[in-house]
């Protein structure tokens, strides 16, 4: 499916689900609790730790080739009311994978999705956003520029 067949909620969830998923889980945890609210809820699958197979290109454009392996965490519950909620994070951290999959199910309410973007998303976002532009920073102070003296011809 295509990014533009997405509807906006779609897109919306995706965009929570891959900031919270890139978090790391005290900040996570953190910004949960800020929220003060945690369902009764039950877990459906997980939380469960397994092997991805991850492939490549070379070049973006070549033969698709078995890169490695890689570790995720996933999990699902469902609260009461029948909300739905699903995570898939790298890593082993099956607390994480459940807060991500409990905060999906409250963002199934629309009311609920604004209060979680407000106190969980935003403010991790933020986080993500700083610590990018202090690695990018870091990276750039070490970065070394190579350039050649073109030697003049004697007379």
């Amino acid at each position: 499916m295509a990014d533009n067949d997405l509807s906006q909620s779609d897109r919306k969830r995706q965009e929570r689900l891959s900031v919270l998923a890139l978090s790391d889980e005290a900040s996570l945890t953190a910004a949960f609790t800020m929220l003060g609210e945690d369902p009764p809820h039950q877990l459906v699958r997980g939380p469960e730790t397994g092997l991805i197979s991850l492939r490549g290109r070379i070049g973006g454009g070549g033969s698709a080739f078995n890169f490695g392996d890689c570790t995720v965490t996933r999990a699902t519950v469902k609260l009461h009311d029948g909300s739905v909620g699903t995570s898939l994070i790298l890593g082993r951290s099956r607390e994480k994978a459940r807060l991500i999959a409990l905060i999906d199910a409250l963002a199934q309410d629309p009311v609920r999705a604004g209060v979680i973007d407000k106190t969980i998303t935003e403010p991790l976002t933020q986080q993500f956003e700083a610590r990018e532009t202090k690695r990018k920073e870091e990276v750039q102070a070490t970065k070394v520029d190579f350039f050649t003296l073109v030697r003049g011809e004697d007379e």
